[in-house]
Protein backbone atom coordinates (compact mmCIF):
# COMPACT_ATOMS: atom_id res chain seq x y z
CA UNK A 1 0.00 0.00 0.00
CA UNK A 2 1.25 3.24 -0.96
CA UNK A 3 2.46 5.92 2.21
CA UNK A 4 0.48 9.27 2.20
CA UNK A 5 2.42 10.55 5.19
CA UNK A 6 5.52 11.67 3.99
CA UNK A 7 4.03 14.10 0.88
CA UNK A 8 5.82 16.36 -0.82
CA UNK A 9 3.27 19.10 -2.28
CA UNK A 10 0.12 20.40 -1.84
CA UNK A 11 -3.13 17.99 -0.15
CA UNK A 12 -5.48 19.59 -3.14
CA UNK A 13 -7.48 18.08 -5.60
CA UNK A 14 -4.93 15.85 -6.74
CA UNK A 15 -2.32 13.50 -5.37
CA UNK A 16 0.48 11.98 -6.68
CA UNK A 17 2.12 8.85 -4.59
CA UNK A 18 4.87 6.19 -6.81
CA UNK A 19 3.74 7.78 -9.63
CA UNK A 20 0.28 7.19 -9.66
CA UNK A 21 -2.36 9.87 -9.65
CA UNK A 22 -5.51 9.59 -6.76
CA UNK A 23 -7.93 12.03 -6.78
CA UNK A 24 -8.23 13.79 -2.84
CA UNK A 25 -11.43 13.56 -1.24
CA UNK A 26 -10.13 14.59 1.98
CA UNK A 27 -8.70 17.10 4.73
CA UNK A 28 -10.66 20.12 5.81
CA UNK A 29 -9.56 22.92 3.18
CA UNK A 30 -13.52 22.36 2.05
CA UNK A 31 -13.70 25.68 0.32
CA UNK A 32 -10.34 25.04 -1.79
CA UNK A 33 -8.64 28.60 -0.73
CA UNK A 34 -5.51 26.44 0.91
CA UNK A 35 -4.42 25.71 -2.98
CA UNK A 36 -6.54 28.74 -4.86
CA UNK A 37 -4.20 30.62 -7.27
CA UNK A 38 -6.16 33.62 -7.03
CA UNK A 39 -6.19 33.04 -3.46
CA UNK A 40 -2.55 32.26 -3.12
CA UNK A 41 -1.64 36.25 -5.03
CA UNK A 42 -3.26 37.85 -2.23
CA UNK A 43 -1.23 36.14 0.63
CA UNK A 44 1.73 36.88 -1.55
CA UNK A 45 0.59 40.50 -1.70
CA UNK A 46 0.50 40.70 2.12
CA UNK A 47 3.93 39.15 2.59
CA UNK A 48 5.28 41.57 0.38
CA UNK A 49 3.27 44.31 2.30
CA UNK A 50 4.00 43.27 5.89
CA UNK A 51 6.88 40.70 5.73
CA UNK A 52 6.42 36.84 6.23
CA UNK A 53 5.46 37.24 10.08
CA UNK A 54 5.68 39.70 13.49
CA UNK A 55 6.93 37.87 16.66
CA UNK A 56 5.87 40.33 18.74
CA UNK A 57 3.36 40.95 21.70
CA UNK A 58 0.00 42.68 20.55
CA UNK A 59 0.57 45.44 23.36
CA UNK A 60 3.64 45.93 21.57
CA UNK A 61 4.34 49.49 21.09
CA UNK A 62 5.13 49.38 17.35
CA UNK A 63 2.01 47.58 15.96
CA UNK A 64 1.11 46.20 12.72
CA UNK A 65 -2.55 47.80 11.58
CA UNK A 66 -3.78 44.79 9.62
CA UNK A 67 -3.91 42.81 13.21
CA UNK A 68 -6.83 45.75 14.38
CA UNK A 69 -8.14 45.40 11.42
CA UNK A 70 -8.35 41.87 11.06
CA UNK A 71 -10.89 41.65 14.14
CA UNK A 72 -12.71 44.29 13.64
CA UNK A 73 -13.33 42.78 10.11
CA UNK A 74 -14.19 39.10 11.40
CA UNK A 75 -16.76 40.43 14.31
CA UNK A 76 -18.99 42.41 11.52
CA UNK A 77 -18.42 39.64 8.91
CA UNK A 78 -19.45 36.49 11.40
CA UNK A 79 -22.45 39.13 12.77
CA UNK A 80 -21.05 39.59 16.30
CA UNK A 81 -20.24 43.00 18.60
CA UNK A 82 -16.27 41.96 18.93
CA UNK A 83 -13.55 39.72 18.00
CA UNK A 84 -9.94 38.57 18.88
CA UNK A 85 -7.47 36.89 16.81
CA UNK A 86 -4.98 34.66 18.34
CA UNK A 87 -2.25 32.68 16.42
CA UNK A 88 -4.42 28.95 16.20
CA UNK A 89 -7.50 27.76 17.06
CA UNK A 90 -6.30 25.75 19.64
CA UNK A 91 -4.62 28.28 21.91
CA UNK A 92 -8.22 30.47 21.41
CA UNK A 93 -9.78 27.29 22.25
CA UNK A 94 -7.53 26.71 25.47
CA UNK A 95 -7.70 30.62 26.57
CA UNK A 96 -11.32 30.59 26.74
CA UNK A 97 -11.57 27.08 28.70
CA UNK A 98 -9.15 27.50 31.20
CA UNK A 99 -10.45 31.28 31.44
CA UNK A 100 -14.17 30.33 31.53
CA UNK A 101 -13.50 27.58 33.94
CA UNK A 102 -13.19 30.15 36.68
CA UNK A 103 -16.41 31.61 36.33
CA UNK A 104 -18.77 28.70 36.83
CA UNK A 105 -19.14 24.70 36.68
CA UNK A 106 -18.11 23.11 33.35
CA UNK A 107 -20.43 20.84 31.16
CA UNK A 108 -18.44 19.29 28.27
CA UNK A 109 -20.57 17.79 25.66
CA UNK A 110 -19.58 14.56 23.96
CA UNK A 111 -17.09 14.50 21.27
CA UNK A 112 -15.93 17.65 22.36
CA UNK A 113 -12.54 18.65 20.21
CA UNK A 114 -9.69 18.12 22.62
CA UNK A 115 -8.62 21.78 22.54
CA UNK A 116 -11.66 22.10 24.31
CA UNK A 117 -10.76 19.90 27.26
CA UNK A 118 -8.87 21.18 30.63
CA UNK A 119 -6.72 19.01 31.86
CA UNK A 120 -8.80 15.12 31.27
CA UNK A 121 -10.86 14.18 28.27
CA UNK A 122 -14.60 14.52 29.11
CA UNK A 123 -16.38 11.64 30.46
CA UNK A 124 -19.38 12.90 28.42
CA UNK A 125 -20.70 9.79 26.33
CA UNK A 126 -23.77 8.93 24.51
CA UNK A 127 -25.56 11.08 21.50
CA UNK A 128 -25.80 15.23 21.58
CA UNK A 129 -29.52 14.96 22.13
CA UNK A 130 -29.49 13.09 25.32
CA UNK A 131 -27.06 14.61 26.79
CA UNK A 132 -28.10 18.02 26.10
CA UNK A 133 -31.31 17.14 27.20
CA UNK A 134 -29.82 15.72 30.96
CA UNK A 135 -27.89 19.14 31.01
CA UNK A 136 -30.58 21.35 30.89
CA UNK A 137 -32.49 18.85 33.58
CA UNK A 138 -29.61 19.09 35.75
CA UNK A 139 -28.92 22.60 35.15
CA UNK A 140 -32.35 23.59 36.56
CA UNK A 141 -32.34 21.06 39.62
CA UNK A 142 -28.81 22.23 40.63
CA UNK A 143 -27.84 24.91 43.95
CA UNK A 144 -25.21 25.75 41.59
CA UNK A 145 -26.07 29.45 39.54
CA UNK A 146 -23.21 29.59 36.90
CA UNK A 147 -22.12 27.00 34.17
CA UNK A 148 -20.19 26.73 31.26
CA UNK A 149 -21.31 24.46 28.44
CA UNK A 150 -18.46 23.54 26.01
CA UNK A 151 -19.19 21.87 22.99
CA UNK A 152 -18.60 21.72 19.08
CA UNK A 153 -21.34 23.04 16.66
CA UNK A 154 -21.26 20.43 14.61
CA UNK A 155 -19.68 16.63 14.20
CA UNK A 156 -17.50 16.71 11.10
CA UNK A 157 -16.92 13.42 11.35
CA UNK A 158 -20.40 11.28 10.98
CA UNK A 159 -21.55 14.38 10.14
CA UNK A 160 -24.56 15.94 12.81
CA UNK A 161 -25.53 19.57 12.52
CA UNK A 162 -26.27 20.09 16.52
CA UNK A 163 -29.59 21.62 17.42
CA UNK A 164 -28.96 23.84 20.77
CA UNK A 165 -32.43 25.04 21.45
CA UNK A 166 -32.48 23.24 24.13
CA UNK A 167 -30.67 25.24 25.93
CA UNK A 168 -33.42 27.86 25.78
CA UNK A 169 -35.33 26.10 28.33
CA UNK A 170 -32.77 26.36 31.26
CA UNK A 171 -34.24 28.52 34.07
CA UNK A 172 -33.69 32.07 33.72
CA UNK A 173 -32.25 32.29 37.27
CA UNK A 174 -28.92 30.12 36.44
CA UNK A 175 -26.20 32.22 34.33
CA UNK A 176 -24.94 29.85 31.39
CA UNK A 177 -21.94 30.80 29.34
CA UNK A 178 -22.27 28.65 25.21
CA UNK A 179 -18.93 27.91 24.18
CA UNK A 180 -19.35 26.36 20.92
CA UNK A 181 -16.05 25.53 18.54
CA UNK A 182 -17.11 26.25 14.87
CA UNK A 183 -13.96 25.50 13.22
CA UNK A 184 -15.58 23.07 10.52
CA UNK A 185 -18.78 25.18 10.07
CA UNK A 186 -17.89 28.91 9.83
CA UNK A 187 -17.92 30.06 6.31
CA UNK A 188 -18.92 26.74 4.73
CA UNK A 189 -22.51 26.00 5.85
CA UNK A 190 -23.33 29.65 5.82
CA UNK A 191 -22.04 32.46 3.81
CA UNK A 192 -20.08 34.76 5.94
CA UNK A 193 -21.90 33.05 9.13
CA UNK A 194 -20.95 30.41 11.27
CA UNK A 195 -22.76 27.49 11.21
CA UNK A 196 -25.89 27.92 13.28
CA UNK A 197 -28.41 30.75 14.25
CA UNK A 198 -27.29 32.90 16.69
CA UNK A 199 -30.12 34.73 17.16
CA UNK A 200 -32.02 31.39 19.24
CA UNK A 201 -29.73 32.95 21.99
CA UNK A 202 -30.35 36.65 22.96
CA UNK A 203 -31.34 35.97 26.61
CA UNK A 204 -30.10 37.72 29.05
CA UNK A 205 -29.35 34.58 31.28
CA UNK A 206 -27.23 32.90 28.01
CA UNK A 207 -23.72 34.79 26.86
CA UNK A 208 -22.79 32.90 23.46
CA UNK A 209 -18.77 33.01 22.79
CA UNK A 210 -17.49 31.13 19.27
CA UNK A 211 -14.47 30.17 18.45
CA UNK A 212 -12.85 28.74 15.61
CA UNK A 213 -9.74 27.60 14.26
CA UNK A 214 -9.55 29.38 10.52
CA UNK A 215 -7.21 26.91 9.13
CA UNK A 216 -9.83 24.72 7.99
CA UNK A 217 -12.75 26.16 5.40
CA UNK A 218 -11.18 29.94 5.52
CA UNK A 219 -7.26 28.83 5.11
CA UNK A 220 -6.18 31.46 7.87
CA UNK A 221 -3.63 30.17 10.06
CA UNK A 222 -5.67 32.23 12.92
CA UNK A 223 -7.63 31.15 16.31
CA UNK A 224 -10.86 33.60 15.97
CA UNK A 225 -12.78 34.35 19.43
CA UNK A 226 -16.46 35.96 18.68
CA UNK A 227 -18.00 37.90 21.48
CA UNK A 228 -20.05 41.16 22.90
CA UNK A 229 -17.72 43.48 23.57
CA UNK A 230 -17.04 43.29 27.33
CA UNK A 231 -16.50 40.06 26.87
CA UNK A 232 -14.02 41.07 23.92
CA UNK A 233 -12.22 43.70 26.13
CA UNK A 234 -12.12 41.86 29.25
CA UNK A 235 -10.11 38.65 27.13
CA UNK A 236 -7.95 41.20 25.53
CA UNK A 237 -5.75 42.20 29.64
CA UNK A 238 -5.06 38.49 29.32
CA UNK A 239 -1.48 37.07 28.88
CA UNK A 240 -2.77 34.90 26.21
CA UNK A 241 -3.69 37.43 24.12
CA UNK A 242 -0.45 40.23 24.84
CA UNK A 243 2.08 37.75 25.46
CA UNK A 244 1.73 35.26 22.59
CA UNK A 245 2.61 36.37 19.08
CA UNK A 246 0.00 37.02 16.47
CA UNK A 247 -1.05 34.78 13.82
CA UNK A 248 0.47 35.96 10.17
CA UNK A 249 0.03 39.30 8.92
CA UNK A 250 -0.36 38.20 5.53
CA UNK A 251 -2.97 35.11 6.48
CA UNK A 252 -5.05 37.90 7.74
CA UNK A 253 -4.51 40.02 5.11
CA UNK A 254 -5.70 37.40 2.61
CA UNK A 255 -8.62 36.67 4.84
CA UNK A 256 -10.01 40.80 4.10
CA UNK A 257 -9.00 40.95 0.92
CA UNK A 258 -9.92 37.49 -0.26
CA UNK A 259 -13.85 37.82 0.51
CA UNK A 260 -14.44 37.80 -3.56
CA UNK A 261 -12.76 34.68 -4.21
CA UNK A 262 -14.64 32.59 -0.83
CA UNK A 263 -17.34 33.69 -2.15
CA UNK A 264 -16.65 32.66 -5.47
CA UNK A 265 -15.54 29.60 -4.00
CA UNK A 266 -18.33 28.82 -1.64
CA UNK A 267 -20.73 29.09 -4.26
CA UNK A 268 -18.41 26.00 -6.39
CA UNK A 269 -18.69 24.36 -2.87
CA UNK A 270 -22.36 24.28 -2.28
CA UNK A 271 -22.73 22.85 -6.27
CA UNK A 272 -20.85 20.55 -5.65
CA UNK A 273 -22.50 19.01 -2.27
CA UNK A 274 -25.93 19.47 -4.16
CA UNK A 275 -24.80 17.78 -7.04
CA UNK A 276 -23.28 14.59 -4.97
CA UNK A 277 -26.26 14.31 -2.67
CA UNK A 278 -28.72 14.21 -5.99
CA UNK A 279 -26.63 10.63 -6.20
CA UNK A 280 -25.75 9.42 -3.06
CA UNK A 281 -29.78 8.94 -2.24
CA UNK A 282 -29.62 7.42 1.42
CA UNK A 283 -26.55 5.60 0.54
CA UNK A 284 -23.64 7.93 2.79
CA UNK A 285 -24.42 9.49 5.64
CA UNK A 286 -24.41 13.61 5.25
CA UNK A 287 -26.11 16.54 6.09
CA UNK A 288 -27.53 19.55 4.74
CA UNK A 289 -24.69 22.56 3.02
CA UNK A 290 -21.83 20.78 4.42
CA UNK A 291 -19.45 18.67 1.95
CA UNK A 292 -18.54 15.59 4.54
CA UNK A 293 -20.20 12.29 3.60
CA UNK A 294 -19.15 9.34 5.72
CA UNK A 295 -19.77 5.55 5.36
CA UNK A 296 -18.98 2.17 7.90
CA UNK A 297 -18.94 0.06 4.55
CA UNK A 298 -15.59 -2.09 5.56
CA UNK A 299 -15.35 -2.70 1.87
CA UNK A 300 -15.30 0.59 0.39
CA UNK A 301 -11.57 2.50 1.15
CA UNK A 302 -9.96 -0.44 -1.39
CA UNK A 303 -12.83 -0.37 -3.62
CA UNK A 304 -11.59 4.00 -3.95
CA UNK A 305 -8.43 3.39 -3.92
CA UNK A 306 -8.62 0.62 -6.58
CA UNK A 307 -10.33 3.56 -8.47
CA UNK A 308 -7.98 6.07 -7.97
CA UNK A 309 -9.43 7.39 -5.05
CA UNK A 310 -7.66 8.78 -2.15
CA UNK A 311 -10.10 9.38 0.91
CA UNK A 312 -9.66 9.28 4.93
CA UNK A 313 -10.88 5.68 6.93
CA UNK A 314 -9.92 4.81 10.24
CA UNK A 315 -11.95 3.31 13.48
CA UNK A 316 -14.70 5.93 14.71
CA UNK A 317 -15.31 7.19 17.64
CA UNK A 318 -13.09 3.92 19.24
CA UNK A 319 -9.97 2.18 18.59
CA UNK A 320 -12.47 -1.09 18.28
CA UNK A 321 -15.40 0.61 16.37
CA UNK A 322 -15.39 -0.28 12.27
CA UNK A 323 -13.90 1.71 10.10
CA UNK A 324 -15.09 4.64 9.28
CA UNK A 325 -14.71 6.17 5.64
CA UNK A 326 -15.10 10.13 5.64
CA UNK A 327 -15.33 11.36 2.22
CA UNK A 328 -15.17 15.34 1.86
CA UNK A 329 -16.45 17.17 -1.56
CA UNK A 330 -14.48 20.39 -1.68
CA UNK A 331 -14.97 23.37 -4.36
CA UNK A 332 -12.27 22.60 -6.74
CA UNK A 333 -13.97 18.98 -7.61
CA UNK A 334 -15.36 18.85 -10.83
CA UNK A 335 -18.86 17.35 -11.97
CA UNK A 336 -16.54 14.32 -13.42
CA UNK A 337 -14.65 14.37 -10.39
CA UNK A 338 -18.27 13.45 -8.53
CA UNK A 339 -19.48 11.49 -11.14
CA UNK A 340 -15.93 9.05 -10.83
CA UNK A 341 -16.32 9.22 -7.04
CA UNK A 342 -19.91 8.02 -7.44
CA UNK A 343 -19.48 5.03 -10.19
CA UNK A 344 -16.67 4.40 -7.38
CA UNK A 345 -19.10 3.81 -4.41
CA UNK A 346 -21.37 1.77 -6.91
CA UNK A 347 -24.05 3.94 -6.69
CA UNK A 348 -24.59 4.21 -10.32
Amino acid sequence: MNNFTHLEQPTGRVIVVGGKEYLFFGGTSYLGLATDKAYASIFIEGIQRYGINNGTSRNNNVQQAIFDQAEEYAAKRFGFEASLLLSSGYLAAQFLVRTLATEGEVLHAPSCHPSLWLDEKPTAVGSFVDWAAAAVAYINQSPQTSFIIVSNSLDNMKPEIYDFTVFKHIDPNKKVVLLLDDSHGIGVTRENGISFDSSNFHLPNIELIVVASLAKGLATDAGLILADGPRIKSLKRSNFYTGASPSSPASLYAFIYGEQIYLEQLQKLQHNIRYFRAHIALQLNAVSNFPVFSSTDPSLYARLMDAGILVSSFPYPLATDPLLNRIVVNAHHTEADLDRLSHAIGIY
